[in-house]
């Protein structure tokens, strides 16, 4: 069960027109194909996807380039929708929180009688390998475990944090407290929750039926039936993150990011374009799928002083031509355009940009079918690219929003 409603209010502009599982994401991907390698990487192929919000882009991207043969029942990427008079008592309600989500679609679970229910977010980005965390779920005989990410005390508080015993049982359990426990045997770490669980399906059952029933709750899996389940005593266990073997990938698995803002969506973008990235887009053990776009190759043309098509420690998407600019730490996305003489630095563009003769453009990010006019400068000017109405982080990252048209002034 993928939790993929999320509204990403943070991350607009580039959510105006889609929910923050479908925004694009390392030149190729949406942010949702990550949690869905991870799911089909894992030998996980019951798969449902809850949508609510904009859904219209990550709909038409999961049926058109996710689609799961029909011939064996139990394989399958179904999406879910918001259905809104699902119980009756409930009203016309939208999900109400994370818990609510699967309780308006406990009937999936109990027609389908998995052993062992995984819900997942579907806008991190990270790799998992899920079954893993499944076998330690059954030889543990745990009614609920969740996976957990060792984050620094220091920034902790910014999550929820887990506390457990030494033999990584669940004791307490605390949603951005100010100062949060560290883990048994090392002070200078915290126990972060991702948000990601697995539950024995008669526990979950139980669970969302008693949380559904409680007046005072505010539906969510973190804030009320994960506390429910410690007072009632379910047995939960700690999954560690950094234990997840990834078959492909040397050391231990630490790389997990919430892209929710504009500002973690720029520094996790340039993760990408290090010389050696922490989040390997490359290893062919864990393959990520996405979508078949058919692009031609990309293309660099000219070699002339001053108009070299060149690209240095950037991603470059199939259809992306370089016609005599120059394009460094940057993420060009398919069929962009970079003309003679105009620079790209530490920026990422979507589908479909151009970028006019001259342009010099550096941290800024253009959401697709945005054609910048020859000689225009975005992101050396706060005053300037705020008055054109583009969206600037306080740390000076601009966004531009899908489709937008430059003035002639």
């Amino acid at each position: 069960m993928l939790l993929a409603g999320g509204q990403g209010m943070r991350l607009y502009p580039l959510t105006a027109d889609r929910a923050k599982p479908a925004v694009p994401f390392g030149a190729k991907y949406r942010i949702i194909d990550f949690i869905l390698n991870n799911m089909v990487n894992s030998g996980i192929y019951s798969i449902y996807v809850l949508t609510q919000f904009k859904a219209q882009s990550l709909t038409e991207h999961i049926q058109r380039y996710w689609r799961v043969g029909g011939f064996l029942r139990d394989h399958f990427i179904v999406l879910v929708p918001a259905q809104m008079f699902r119980f009756e008592e409930l009203g016309a309600a939208w999900y109400r929180g994370t818990a609510d989500a699967i309780y308006q679609n406990i009937h999936l679970i109990q027609d389908e009688k998995p052993q062992v229910v995984a819900v997942f977010g579907g806008d991190h980005v990270f790799k998992m390998n899920i079954a893993d965390m499944v076998d330690y779920h059954v030889d543990n005989g745990a009614d609920i475990t969740i996976a957990a990410c060792p984050v620094p005390i220091a920034d902790a508080s910014r999550f929820g944090v887990l506390q457990v015993d030494k033999g990584w049982t669940l004791t307490d359990f605390s949603e951005k407290h100010a100062n949060p426990k560290s883990i048994p045997g090392d002070p200078s770490q915290a126990l972060a929750s991702m948000g990601n669980y697995l539950f024995r399906r008669e526990s979950l059952i139980e669970l969302l039926e008693a949380d559904a029933k409680d007046p005072n709750s505010s539906h969510d899996f973190g804030k009320d039936l994960l506390p429910r389940a410690l007072r009632a005593g379910y047995k939960i266990k700690v999954y560690n993150f950094h234990d997840n073997p990834i078959p492909g990938q040397e050391g231990p698995n630490t790389y997990w990011r919430d892209v929710g803002t504009i500002d973690a969506y720029f520094e996790a973008s340039m993760d990408l374009v290090r010389v050696v990235p922490e989040f390997d887009l490359y290893n062919p053990e864990w393959p990520l799928r996405t979508a078949n776009a058919f692009s031609p190759p990309a293309k660099f043309v000219h070699d002339a002083p001053e108009r070299t098509g060149h690209a240095l420690n950037s991603l470059i998407a199939g259809g992306s031509i370089l016609s005599g600019g120059l394009v460094s730490e940057s993420l060009l996305f398919r069929r962009v355009r970079v003309h003679s003489y105009a620079s790209v630095t530490r920026s990422v563009l979507f589908d479909n940009v151009e970028v006019g003769r001259g342009c010099e453009l550096q941290n800024v990010i253009v959401d697709k079918n945005v054609v910048i006019p020859p000689n225009t400068r975005i992101g050396f000017d706060t005053e300037d690219d705020m008055r054109r109405g583009f969206s600037v982080t306080q740390s000076g990252i601009v966004a531009i929003g899908k489709g937008y048209v430059f003035g002639t002034d």
